[in-house]
């Protein structure tokens, strides 16, 4: 073996042994951060197209998960999901890891951004907020409630950073993945390896059916922090 053919080798099982490694963060990922999820159900009453197993009156469902905001202890009872989600509803309610449900309050919405809180009588762990920085193809996941089938995880990589002037908000800074999102999956976490929230999943691109196609976006933890320390100087 040439000096050539053993460094490209060296080269390709080193990257085969990180993606193996980062694989294992998987299970961990789920374990340590399904409990701080919760399926989004809100009621639009007269809602003339219900969203995918929608009975008629109810809006599609959607994802939240408990982030820090203005607790003070390790808990929070404080709720960060998608605008377009709660947007006309009269009734939100939540559903827990343990199928519990509760119905919760609206305390902020910003349709230029999409982003809303819900404040709920459960306080649960929250997701902490990444400080590190995210790199194109950086390994992501996301809990979500695709299809409003409860709870599931999917992973994939970060496709592109910064994305704005697409169409959807007013005010965008979206990370784009292929981690796969479908319906019912808005406002569900997108994690990074060490489970740390990096960004809320807001939209799929696509042209044909509202379905993952690959080209999917979540509002980047930045902005997020910047509405939050918004708010909390109101």
């Amino acid at each position: 073996m040439t000096l050539r053919h053993l460094f490209l080798f060296l080269i390709i099982f080193n990257f085969g042994f990180s993606l193996s490694t980062t694989a294992e963060h998987n299970n961990q990922r789920w374990e340590d951060s399904f409990k701080s999820v919760v399926s989004v159900l809100p009621t639009w009453p007269g809602y003339g197209k219900p969203g995918f197993g929608a009975p008629s009156g109810v809006a599609p469902e959607g994802t939240g998960f408990y982030f820090k905001f203005r607790d003070k202890e390790n808990l929070s009872k404080y709720i960060l999901t998608a605008f377009h989600v709660i947007k006309k509803a009269t009734k939100v309610e939540v559903e827990f890891f343990d199928n519990r449900k509760e119905v919760v309050e609206i305390i902020y919405s910003d349709e230029k951004t999409d982003i809303a809180i819900l404040k709920s009588k459960t306080k649960i762990k929250p997701l902490q907020f990444s400080k590190k920085h995210i790199y194109i193809g950086s390994h992501v996941c996301v809990i979500g409630n695709s299809f409003g089938l409860g709870s599931s995880l999917t992973c994939g990589v970060i496709s592109a950073l910064n994305r704005k002037n697409l169409g959807f908000n007013e005010i965008e800074d979206f990370i784009q993945t292929d981690a796969a999102v479908n319906p019912g999956d808005s406002g569900a976490p997108l994690l990074n390896s060490f489970g740390e929230l990096i960004g809320m999943v807001d939209a799929i691109y696509t042209k044909e059916a509202d379905i993952d196609a690959g080209v999917n976006f979540a509002i980047n933890r930045i902005l997020i922090e910047k509405i939050l320390k918004k708010i909390n100087t109101e």
